[in-house]
C-alpha cells in the first residue's frame, strides 16, 4: 500500500506539472492581456510600462521558470483585471458554488442510477428494460447546454417561473443546473449497473444464495450488487471530476456563480493567472479522486490488493 501510494504521488506531480504546463504556453498563444488594460490612445512608452509591471517583457523560458517557482508555494499571481490573489478568488468560487453543484449533480447520477440499473437488469428484454435503455441513450446524446437551455424554457418560462432560471440563494436555484449536469452520468451509469448485474445474476454464488433461501432483495443488494459496483465506482469518481470540469458550461448557462464560470469569464480578458490556477484545481481534484476510487476497490472487493 505505501509503495502504491508513493508511486500515486509522483505520478500526481508529473500530471499536475504536465497541465499546468501545457496550459501557461496555451494561454500566451491567445494574445497580450496589456492591451485590456490601457486606453487606445495609449502611447509606446505606457504599453512597454504596463506590460513590465505584468512581466510580460521578460523572455518566455524565464516567466515559466519564474511561474514554477511560485507555483509550487501556492501563489499564482495577482489576477489581472480584479487585481486579487488569483488562487484566493478561484478557491472563493470553487467552495462551496461549484463543489455543491457537482455534490448535487454526483447524488443524483448515483443514487439513481443503482435502483434504475438493477430494474433494467431484473427485467431484461422487458418493457421497463427498453425503457431504461433508450432514456439512457438520448439522455447520454443531448449536449449538457442543449439541456440546461431547455429545462430553463420549460421550467421557468413555460411553467411560469416554477423554478428559477439562473443565479443562487435557495436549494430551488440548484435544482436545474444540477439535473443538467447530472443527466449525462447518470445514464451512463445505469448502463454500467445493468451491464454488471447481467453479467453477475447468472454466477454460481447468486443462484447458491437463492437456493439457501434468502430474499430477492437480499441477493440483489447484497451479494450480486457489491460484486458488479468496481466499474460503477470507476466511472462515478471520474464523473465527479468531468462534472467539476463541465461546470464550466452548466455554471456559465445558469449564471451559478462557481470557478468554472469564472474561467469562462477570465479567458476573453486573457487574465493568465486567474485561468491557471483554475486549471491547476482542476487537474489537483482529478488526480486526488482517481487515488480514492482506487483505494475504493479494495473496500468494494477485497479480493483487490493495491501493490
Amino acid at each position: 500500500m505505501r509503495a502504491f501510494l508513493l508511486r500515486r504521488l509522483l505520478h500526481a506531480v508529473f500530471v499536475t506539472w504536465g497541465v499546468v504546463t501545457v496550459v501557461f504556453f496555451l494561454v500566451r498563444l491567445t494574445g497580450d492581456p496589456t492591451f485590456f488594460l490601457v486606453d487606445q490612445s495609449a502611447t509606446q512608452e505606457e504599453i512597454a510600462h504596463t506590460r513590465a509591471m505584468l512581466g510580460l517583457d521578460r523572455p518566455l523560458a524565464v516567466q515559466y521558470v519564474d511561474f514554477l517557482a511560485a507555483a509550487v508555494r501556492g501563489d499564482f499571481g495577482v489576477s489581472i483585471r480584479e487585481k486579487r490573489p488569483a488562487m484566493g478568488m478561484v478557491l472563493e468560487h470553487f467552495w462551496p458554488a461549484t463543489v455543491e453543484l457537482a455534490a448535487a449533480a454526483l447524488v443524483l447520477s448515483t443514487v439513481l442510477a443503482v435502483p434504475l440499473g438493477v430494474i433494467s437488469a431484473r427485467h431484461r428484454g422487458r418493457p421497463a428494460d427498453h425503457a431504461s435503455r433508450l432514456a439512457s441513450l438520448f439522455l447520454q446524446s443531448m449536449p449538457s447546454f442543449w439541456l440546461g437551455i431547455m429545462l430553463i424554457l420549460l421550467f421557468a418560462v413555460v411553467l411560469g417561473g416554477l423554478l428559477p432560471a439562473y443565479g443562487t440563494g435557495t436549494w430551488r436555484h440548484l435544482v436545474l443546473p444540477s439535473v443538467a449536469l447530472a443527466a449525462a452520468p447518470l445514464a451512463q451509469n445505469v448502463r454500467l449497473v445493468r451491464a454488471g448485474m447481467l453479467e453477475v445474476l447468472g454466477q454460481d454464488y447468486v443462484r447458491t444464495a437463492r437456493a439457501k433461501g434468502l430474499g430477492e432483495r437480499r441477493v440483489i443488494y447484497r451479494h450480486a450488487l457489491r460484486n458488479a459496483a468496481l466499474p460503477v465506482i470507476t466511472v462515478t469518481g471520474l464523473s465527479l471530476g468531468f462534472m467539476l470540469s463541465g461546470a464550466l458550461i452548466i455554471e456559465t448557462v445558469f449564471a451559478w456563480p462557481g470557478m468554472g464560470r469564472l474561467i469562462v469569464q477570465a479567458v476573453p480578458g486573457r487574465d493568465f493567472p486567474v485561468i491557471q490556477a483554475g486549471v491547476f484545481v482542476f487537474a489537483l481534484v482529478f488526480v486526488v479522486l482517481n487515488v480514492a476510487v482506487d483505494l475504493l476497490y479494495t473496500v468494494a472487493d477485497p479480493r483487490v490488493r493495491l501493490t
